[in-house]
């Protein structure tokens, strides 16, 4: 079939019913989240989080880097799919978000395997690389300022190693990226980095027309 199916709300919740395995620890998470003011438009969906364990089962992915942690649950998905000895390097600019997926984590049992580190993501990113070296990493997730996407791909794509993946989220940014007359900080740097993607020949590249766009970008 040449055309994608138009995802109505009854096609979604049809998707949801059939393909969404949840529980009462993610659950949990999502709804106090949900609660905070932004909360459910900053969380990723539960079947975004769900496809992230499962990227991290298909890669084989050992070493997670997560740029943007917000309250945890992208992290617990992530953790969750590790094998033992696994680890989830999250950060994210302020301890008072992540501090509301501790209790989850820790509860799933897979706190041991997340390394929370809060500041700049710019200055995280350079740290990991004169601690680690380039291609330390299997997986990295981006998901945080968007102004800041540009650079936070470039450094992801020096740490992660030949074969690795870089998942970015949020790459159709509510639209606005088919909007000529968005051209605020955020939908610039969001489509400049789609554009610069296409070219890029040191990634494989697709880009998921799911949530509000997921981007995959292995590099090569």
């Amino acid at each position: 079939m040449a055309n994608q199916t138009d995802p109505t709300a009854g096609l979604l919740a049809y998707v949801r019913e059939v393909s969404l395995r949840d529980d009462d620890i993610l659950r949990g998470l999502r709804e106090e989240t949900a609660r905070l003011p932004g909360g459910a438009a900053l969380q990723v969906m539960a079947e975004e989080g769900q496809l992230l364990g499962l990227l991290v089962r298909l890669t084989g992915a050992r070493a997670v880097l997560e740029i943007g942690t917000f309250t945890g649950y992208s992290t617990l998905c992530m953790a969750r799919a590790l094998p033992a000895g696994g680890t989830v390097v999250t950060c994210d600019i302020t301890d008072r978000w992540p501090d509301i997926g501790l209790p989850y984590w820790k509860r799933a049992g897979v706190d041991g395997r997340i390394e929370l580190r809060i500041g700049d993501a710019a200055g995280v990113l350079e740290g990991l690389l004169a601690e680690r070296g380039p291609d330390s990493f299997d997986l990295v997730f981006i998901d945080a300022d968007k102004a800041g996407y540009p650079v936070y791909y470039a450094k992801a794509l020096t740490l992660t190693r030949p074969g690795g993946l870089v998942v970015i989220d949020n790459t159709l940014f509510f639209g606005r990226v088919t909007d000529p007359g968005a051209q605020d900080p955020d939908s610039r740097a969001i489509r400049g980095l789609n554009a610069a993607l296409l070219h890029d020949e040191r990634v494989d590249l697709s880009l998921l027309p799911m949530a509000d766009g997921i981007t995959l970008a292995r590099k090569r």
